[in-house]
């Protein structure tokens, strides 16, 4: 029964380990990418973080999230936004180029009498076949 418990406690005490060990590795890739995704920071300064982390890891992630944590927070929102903007965009110009689209832009192109009606007419059939 003694060994039970003493097992039961260790197993917890990995479980635990395992759980800080990988939390520590998520925060170290989350630091390292952060760091060569920052425009902002001079590429000397960007081997320097680098170094630090792969001498002192744990410590050099710790200093990394005090020194620049905020700026993280701002960079992954700027991203965030700039894949946002662009996803819109293809959305629109998918959209845009489907039939309704070509009738779009035959209309305009009446409208600015760089076509004729029949040339209207003859572009609006071709898109709606």
């Amino acid at each position: 029964m003694l060994d039970f418990f003493s097992s039961f406690w260790d197993l917890l005490i990995s479980m635990f380990l395992i759980f800080f060990w990988v939390g520590a590795l998520i925060a170290l890739f989350t630091v390292i990418t952060d760091l060569f995704r920052d425009s902002t920071l001079k590429a000397w300064h960007k081997v320097v973080w680098f170094i630090v982390l792969l001498v002192v890891p744990f410590i050099g992630t710790l200093i990394y999230l005090i020194a620049r944590g905020n700026g993280m927070d701002d960079r992954y929102a700027d991203r965030a936004r700039q894949l946002q903007a662009a996803q819109e965009t293809y959305i629109r110009d998918a959209a845009a180029s489907g039939p309704a689209g070509e009738i779009e832009r035959a209309k305009a192109l009446l409208d600015a009498g760089a076509i004729t009606e029949q040339e209207y007419s003859s572009l609006k059939a071709k898109a709606l076949a």
